[in-house]
């Protein structure tokens, strides 16, 4: 299936940070509560946002509420949505031809 010009701007754009591709990889292990994983990465939570935002719009992550039993806090956790990147000379002759013709 041929992918829509934002599609691959959102994809390029979610790869492009060095902190987004960290951020992967830890995600890659296992899922993460936003303050641990903003710890571990010594970020602040506003940070950490943005980019599992770009990221969850991108598709590679998806986000999960929870309201834990010990303390009845509802908390964020983010895990890595299983992707295949690849963006084909196919992908490019659709977007463009449109636009030559």
């Amino acid at each position: 299936m041929a992918k829509t010009m934002q599609q691959i701007i959102n994809t390029g754009e979610a790869i492009s940070h060095p902190l987004r591709l960290k951020i992967l990889y830890m995600l890659a292990g296992r899922e993460w509560y936003v303050y641990e994983l903003a710890k571990e990465l010594n970020v602040s939570r506003q940070v950490l946002y943005l980019h599992l935002k770009r990221l969850e719009k991108a598709g590679f992550v998806e986000s999960d509420l929870r309201l834990e039993d010990e303390d009845q806090r509802a908390k964020k956790f983010f895990k890595l949505v299983n992707f295949d990147i690849d963006i084909d000379l196919t992908d490019l002759n659709k977007l463009f031809e449109k636009e030559s013709t």
